[in-house]
């Protein structure tokens, strides 16, 4: 797509919803899912809540974009090479706490709209995994590692399970390889 030129009406636009996604990002993370507003996206976005709703249609929407804005791990390459990759994402992010998925998944886990908003993303995910997976079902495998990693990661930080909470990442994910890699990985059948 084209950069449209500047002080052009595309370009007005484009820099509206950039400044509009950036104050729905930052209000997300710090009041979460059910307390931000559209009048508090608006305000911080210095606009008026009828142009966010113009762009967005609707706060579900809005989370929905700012989940597809956010970057997300790449997977793919062989399965032994998307399986280093995930564990790699997951290495990261067991041992810095990260701010901004986490208050992703904490909304996720306590509104049902945006866990549906955010589902989209998620499914890109497993998709990029399934494509790595060579087998017939794949796509469960790439479920199965999305769950996992997901349940790690709401564990470690949300929950504070006692010895996952404070376990070295490297154990984690030293333990976590074999499992990650079977799944990846399937042995053929005999």
């Amino acid at each position: 797509m084209a950069t449209p030129p500047p002080g052009s009406r595309a370009e007005q636009r484009r820099r509206t919803e950039a400044r509009i996604l950036d104050a729905a990002s930052r209000l997300f993370l710090t009041a979460g899912y059910e307390r931000t507003t559209i009048r508090a996206v608006a305000s911080a976005a210095g606009v008026d809540a009828g142009l966010v709703m113009h762009y967005f249609v609707s706060k579900q929407e809005l989370f929905r974009q700012v989940i597809e804005a956010a970057p997300a791990p790449e997977v793919n390459g062989t399965p032994g090479q998307a399986a280093e990759q995930i564990l790699a994402s997951l290495g990261d992010r067991l041992a810095s706490e990260p701010a901004a998925s986490l208050a992703l998944l904490r909304s996720m886990l306590t509104s049902p709209e945006a866990a549906s908003a955010a589902s989209a993303a998620i499914a890109r995910y497993e998709a990029q995994i399934t494509q790595a997976i060579p087998a017939d079902d794949a796509g469960l495998r790439a479920a199965l590692i999305s769950a996992i990693t997901l349940g790690i990661m709401v564990s470690r930080h949300l929950v504070k399970s006692d010895e996952l909470a404070t376990a070295d990442p490297a154990q984690v994910i030293s333990l976590m390889r074999p499992c990650i890699l079977s799944l990846a990985a399937p042995a053929p059948l005999p």
